[in-house]
């Protein structure tokens, strides 16, 4: 009996983790589908005034300021629309 409750407990929890791979290929999927039409808009993501870059001889720094903060007020805002739309 108490194999038997472990066994099904193990198959949920396999289900729910089989599940959970998938969701997350789904959103990779989306994330790169996402990329290559940002990629062909020509956006200007990546060399934004506030884009800091140093070249060196030998080594070349960059440091997308501007392109993060834009980033992350923009992915802010969709989270908290999906949060209101979630209630």
């Amino acid at each position: 009996m108490y194999a038997e409750c472990c066994k099904s407990t193990r198959e949920r929890t396999m289900a729910e983790f089989g599940k959970l791979l998938v969701v997350f290929g789904v959103v990779l999927v989306a994330a790169g589908i996402i990329l290559i039409l940002l990629g062909r808009a020509h956006l200007p993501i990546g060399r934004l005034p506030g884009d800091f870059l140093y070249r060196g001889k030998n080594t070349t720094v960059y440091f997308p300021l501007a392109t993060s903060l834009i980033l992350s007020v923009v992915l802010s805002l969709v989270m908290y629309v999906l949060s209101r739309f979630r209630r």
